[in-house]
């Protein structure tokens, strides 16, 4: 006789449609697909521009920092030279140093949007002027944000230029330009040849970011008679520029014109480039108000 307790049978089944319920509860929809993906774009379309300002704002400090450390080394350099400033050539004497391998200048290339070595080669620019001052040290000579190249230079399989810098005309040294003890490109302004020689360091600038289309060898000049641009200033930090004074500070400006910022790129400068409006024209006298005065 079986007297083991009864278990009633237990249905495993479930009504088709409960299980239906069930699996439509645990899958999106594609119409809710599509929300959450819109929701994404939404928050990334507002975060990309905070995050690009972020970028550039870091890139500009570490741009701030290379120039200090220029400035520094520049100083250095005039400790060592009795106070005399350091050569500011132009390109032919630049050329003409690096070829007898005496690398005189504060910066020792002439660059373009060619092959040239010239704008690769961190030798030259260790070797003289600034170099021994950096302990080696080339990265400083460049802005991270400067990755500006020609068609030919990227197909070569180039990621970036040596140098964004370029040196005050009107300060050191200049060669063939100003062997009568005065600038010939700007006959009626000082040129300084020495620290002691600039009464207000505060306001002469020494080192500051050219336009990639513009830079080619470390003299940066203007002519205070001629109101356009012969040498482009740089706009990568959100349309301004990263400059050095002659006592060693750093400073960040604005341009307040579209002309002022064209393309990172070549043939947009296309220089000289005249001055087509009042904020063109106000950009250009705040720079050349510190670039010398009248002797």
């Amino acid at each position: 006789m079986n007297l083991a307790p009864h278990h009633p049978a237990v249905d495993h089944r479930v009504d088709a449609s409960v299980a239906g319920k069930v699996s439509r509860t645990q899958a999106f929809t594609l119409i809710e697909l599509l929300v959450v993906i819109g929701i994404i774009g939404v928050l990334a379309s507002l975060l990309l521009p905070a995050l690009i300002r972020a970028q550039s704002k870091g890139q500009s400090a570490v741009c701030v920092n290379h120039l200090r450390q220029l400035a520094i080394a520049n100083q250095l350099y005039s400790s060592d030279a009795d106070g005399r400033l350091p050569y500011n050539l132009g390109a032919a004497d630049t050329k003409k140093t690096i070829k007898y391998g005496s690398f005189l200048n504060w910066a020792n290339n002439v660059m373009s949007w060619e092959l040239d070595p010239d704008n690769t080669n961190t030798t030259w620019l260790a070797r003289g002027g600034l170099g021994p001052y950096l302990a080696g040290n080339t990265k400083v000579f460049r802005c991270p944000a400067d990755r500006a190249l020609s068609g030919l230079q990227r197909q070569a399989g180039w990621s970036e230029r040596t140098r964004s810098y370029s040196m005050n005309a009107m300060v050191g040294n200049a060669g063939e330009f100003s062997y009568e003890g005065f600038n010939v490109n700007n006959p009626k302004y000082t040129q300084f040849f020495k620290e002691a020689a600039i009464p207000q360091p505060a306001q002469i600038f020494m080192l500051i970011e050219e336009h990639p289309d513009s830079i080619n060898d470390g003299y940066f000049l203007n002519k205070f008679w001629q109101r356009e641009w012969f040498d482009l200033p740089a706009s990568w930090h959100n349309g301004g520029v990263n400059l050095t004074f002659a006592d060693g500070h750093a400073e960040s400006h604005r341009w307040l014109s579209e002309s002022t910022a064209p393309p990172p790129r070549p043939s947009a400068a296309q220089l000289p480039r005249p001055l087509p409006d009042s904020m063109a024209a106000a950009d250009f006298d705040w720079l050349m108000r510190r670039t010398s005065i009248v002797r």
